[in-house]
Order: C-alpha cells, then structure tokens, then sequence
C-alpha cells in the first residue's frame, strides 16, 4: 500500500473537490470538506507512525517509481526518524488550524483550497528522497502561503506577502542552481538524495563544492530564518492570519533546518564541516539577537515572531556541532556522543517549537478577535476575567522558556548538553538567549494577566470550544514530550545515529586520503 502517497495527496485531492462546490451555498461543506480530508492526513500519519520500526536502520516505507527516464528523475518517497516527527506535526497542526479557521467567512472556498494544497507541499517536502520532486513539493508550499498572507492578512498583507515572496524565490532559485550543479557532478547524473549521498560528487571539488554549498545554504536559511536573513519573519507574521501564523511558525520554518539535516550535512560533509564554525557563529546570534528583538516588542504577535528567530538558532546550533570540525585523529567516543545528542536536540527543537509557538499564535489569534488589539501594554488583569485563557498561555509561554517537565526544556538541554562538548564558549553565550527568554515572557504575563483589571475588559469571554479543541492538544503534547521525551527520541536517535556514524566515517577517510597525500 503506498500510504506516502495517499498520505501527501488526499488533502490535494480535498482541495480538488472544493474547487468544483459553490461558496454561497455550499459554506459549510467547503468546511467539513477541508476538516475530513486534513483529518484523514493526519490519521495517515498516524498509521506511518505505528508501521515505523525505529530499531530498523535506515529509510522505511519506501516508494520508488520511474518517472521520467531521459533526465534520470524517479518519484521516490521515503521516511526515517529525522522526517516522521515533522509529518506527523504537519498533518496535527494543518487539522488544527482547519478546524480554527471555520470561523473566516471570507472566500472560505479559496481559503480552504489553499490550506489544503499548503499541506500537501509540506508533506511532500519532509517524504520526497528526489531532488526533483523535492523541489517541486517546495515551490507549492511557497504559492499558498503567499496568497494566505496577501488576501487574509492584516492592513499591511500585501507587503509582507511579497517581502515573503521574494526572500523564498532568492532562496529557491539559489537552491535550484546548487541543485543542478550536484546532478552534472554525479556519474550517472542523478536527482536521488540517497545517491548523492552516496557518492558525494562534490568531494574534493574545492570552490564549487563550496559554491553549491552556499546555495543549498541560502534556500535553506532564508526558510529557517537564520541571521541574517530573518526579516521577512516578523511582518510575514504579524499580517498573516492566525492559522497561517501557526503554519508558518510551526511547518515552514523545519523546512530549512529539515533541509540542512536531509541534504547539506549527507551530500556535503566537506564543505559542512568547513563551515560549521561560521553556522554555530550565526546560530548564536540568531539566539541572542532574536531574544533580545522579542523583548522589545509591544506587539505580541511580533514578540512570539522573533522568539522564532531566537528557537531556531538552537536547532542551528544543533546542526552545526554535528559536523563541527574537532581537528585530525580518531573521533574520540566522547564527541560521537555529543554530536548525536546535539542533533537529536536539534530534531526535537524542531518538534517542540512547532508544538509550543503553534499554540501560542493560536493564543494570540483568540485574543486580537475579542479586543483587535495586540498590544501588551493595553491589556492587565486578565486573568480574573479569563482563566482558562492565562492558564493555557502561561504553560505555552513557559515551555518556551525552557521550563523543565515541559516539550522545550528538553529539546533546548540536548541541543546545550551536545554542544558543550565542542563549542564550549559558544554554549555558554548562547545560555544568555535562555535568560532574556524567560525574562520577556515572564515581563509579558506580568503585563497581561496580573493586576487589575481594567474597566474595557470587564465583558471578556473566555476561550469558546473551537478554541480549545486547537489549543488543548498542543498543551497536552508540551506536557506528555517534557515528561516522557522517550518515545520520540528512540525514533529521532535511530536516523541521527545513522547519519552521524555514515559522517564520521566519511570524514575519517579523507581524512587518512589527506594525511597521506592522496
């Protein structure tokens, strides 16, 4: 059974079936529609997840087909336990914001179609193993979110939907040229992840292998953002309406680090670990300027927008003590272990922030309806009239703190404890990104929801069922990864132990090539 492929496609063909149904008079099949075939994604992914075998080594459920002949191109899916934490967040995430977003009356049809069509290029992102079919998949997700922004966005949608735009095509068209210059190195020319990795046809090359490195590098930190290259981040989201705000923060953003960790660290290890010192570098300032961008902030969308920016640099991090260079010898048993638990930390980030910042546009989506404002200075006291609301945002805001017992404590420890061993003064500075974190959260429940409460918010309601059916199991995953991270790290260690071993290996061969000359 190809349950990649249904898996990826039933939301397209959801998407399909809203295209043909009237949006005056068919609103709310347009809704249910979009709900049962995101529904059934997610209940797909559920099954991937049960048919995972993580003591099995190496790509699982595999689909591979001829596709077109003259130029080498295969449709080839696969997953392992680097991909299926972000599928199985995709289609959770996508089914919640579905649900969220019955409440827009605005040209549902087309809103819904775009939703939908978004996720089937997510997903076929995190399963595509061809270059080709990898791109493609990365290109749809680009066009629904362009038009989500643009036409159900705030006063300034349509410049931050083209801000958005441009950044991600850079980014794309460099992408495809690294992309084309690894098919002409490759004997036999080949789109196919997995044999590119195999034969690293850059290995050696000197500037070109660096050239394409870089480009592969600029697709993928534009999408993370990584500093410097972020700044389309905070106005995407401000105008973004609040379900694309959670897609974006909680979906799109893996794509870059998913990217680095698919294709740069495997493809690449030369130039990867060549550079690894100079991503650390600009992980770190990413953490710290990042934090302090979000403290700063009186729009509280914009705060949880450059709290973005500070979270992925962690998984940046991650990534770059993976391959950092810890000069010539055998690799001692010490650093193999930091740099599986510094990838494994880096993965779960990636899972956690989904999890947590989603919930947090949610949060933040509830309240700009009931007030239309977003400034945290205009609000106090809401606590007394909103409960259930504070209980709920303080527990997302403390997860992404780091407070222990929940999803981000863990992830953010992995990636520090892996680190350390390695990027011992890096580590240690990027502690300071943790500390201005908990200050701005905590400055902004202060601000929100203690002390009085003021006279304009008497008639505040609560949060209504539709939004705690998006919010509550974001909620209850933060607490069920903090308490028993167990389960998803034997699934994520599986592929990161794989790629770190095929790495070290690789490296400790040309290393030998080098030492003798060759």
């Amino acid at each position: 059974m190809p349950i990649l492929t249904f898996l990826i496609f039933v939301p397209l063909v959801g998407a399909i079936l809203i295209l043909f149904m009237d949006r005056a008079r068919h609103g709310y099949a347009i809704r249910w529609t979009a709900t049962v075939a995101s529904a059934v994604a997610f209940v797909l992914s559920l099954g991937v997840w049960v048919l995972f075998e993580p003591a099995i080594s190496g790509l699982q459920l595999k689909e591979y087909a001829r596709w077109i002949d003259a130029l080498n191109i295969f449709y080839h899916l696969g997953i392992d336990g680097l991909s299926l934490p972000l599928i199985v967040l995709t289609t959770l995430l996508s089914l919640l914001s579905i649900i969220y977003s019955w409440r827009i009356t605005d040209r549902i049809k087309e809103y819904m179609f775009f939703f939908l069509l978004l996720e089937t290029g997510m997903l076929g992102v995190f399963c595509a193993l061809d270059f080709f079919l990898f791109y493609i998949f990365w290109e749809i997700s680009l066009v629904p979110m362009f038009f989500l922004i643009g036409i159900w966005g705030g006063p300034n949608r349509q410049y931050a939907a083209i801000k958005f735009f441009i950044y991600t095509l850079i980014g794309s068209l460099a992408m495809l040229l690294a992309i084309l210059a690894l098919y002409f190195a490759s004997t036999p020319h080949t789109f196919d992840m997995i044999e590119l990795a195999r034969q690293h046809p850059m290995a050696g090359a000197g500037l070109p292998a660096v050239l394409v490195f870089w480009g592969l590098f600029l697709g993928f930190a534009i999408k993370v953002p990584l500093f410097p290259f972020h700044t389309w981040l905070p106005d995407a989201h401000v105008e973004a309406p609040t379900a694309g705000s959670v897609i974006l923060a909680g979906v799109l953003l893996k794509m870059g680090t998913y990217g680095f960790i698919r294709v740069s660290l495997p493809i690449l290890p030369e130039a990867s670990r060549q550079f690894a010192l100079w991503i650390a570098i600009l992980a770190l300032i990413s953490i710290i300027y990042g934090a302090l961008c979000a403290m700063a902030q009186k729009d509280l969308k914009r705060m949880i927008a450059y709290s973005s920016v500070n979270h992925m640099g962690y998984v940046m991090l991650g990534i770059a003590v993976s391959v950092a260079a810890v000069g010539p010898g055998a690799i001692s048993e010490a650093v193999h272990h930091s740099r599986i638990t510094a990838l494994n930390g880096a993965v779960l980030q990636m899972v956690a922030h989904g999890i947590i910042t989603g919930a947090l546009f949610f949060l933040v989506g509830v309240i700009y309806e009931r007030t239309h404002l977003r400034d945290i200075d205009a609000f106090g006291g809401l606590a007394q009239r909103m409960p259930i609301y504070a209980g709920l945002m303080m527990m997302a805001s403390f997860a992404s703190l780091g407070l222990p017992g929940l999803a981000g404590f863990v992830a953010e420890f992995l990636v520090f404890l892996g680190a350390f061993g390695i990027y011992k003064l890096i580590t240690g500075l990027a502690l300071l990104g943790v500390a201005v974190t908990a200050a701005y959260f905590l400055w902004m429940i202060q601000r929100i929801f203690l002390g009085e409460l003021r006279e304009r918010w008497q008639n505040l309601r609560d949060m209504d069922t539709g939004e705690l059916i998006a919010v509550v199991p974001l909620a209850a995953l933060m607490l069920a990864i903090g308490l028993y991270p167990s389960p998803i790290l034997a699934i994520i260690g599986s592929a990161s132990t794989v790629l770190i071993n095929n790495l070290e290996q690789f490296y400790q061969m040309t290393d030998v090539i080098t030492f003798f000359g060759g």
